[in-house]
């Protein structure tokens, strides 16, 4: 059996063979060809795979960002237009005269005539 193995089979030199041989080299000469493309089209496609999805991970992030922004900027909003309300209502009361007495007493010590003032200590340096 080791004799059949090592015996040399020769070639048969006809236009039918070699054309079939041609045949077999250019298809295993488009299989390389397709295969190569195909590679270079799937890498081609996993880098704009890798990068859309890159993109659309920062724009995630900076849209939650923004999100977040934007509800600290309104509940600053809020408070700025509880603000301006109390402000309103404080320009409205100092149209009134009794309320600028009321001010003037409270916090400048002024009196009517006849009018004493007692300074009275805070709760808080009471307790002490």
């Amino acid at each position: 059996m080791s004799s059949l193995r090592k015996r040399k089979v020769a070639k048969i030199e006809n236009p039918y063979v070699a054309l079939q041989e041609k045949k077999v080299q250019t298809v295993e000469k488009k299989k390389r060809g397709l295969m190569r493309r195909l590679t270079l089209y799937s890498v081609f496609a996993a880098i704009f795979l890798i990068l859309a999805v890159s993109t659309l991970i920062t724009q995630n992030v900076a849209l939650d960002e923004k999100v977040q922004q934007k509800e600290k900027l309104e509940v600053k909003l809020a408070k700025l237009e509880k603000g301006e309300t109390l402000l309103k209502e404080e320009i409205v009361k100092l149209n009134d005269d009794d309320y600028i007495a009321k001010i003037a007493r409270r916090d400048y010590f002024l009196s009517d005539n006849g009018e004493i003032i007692f300074n009275l200590p805070k709760a808080k340096e009471d307790s002490d």
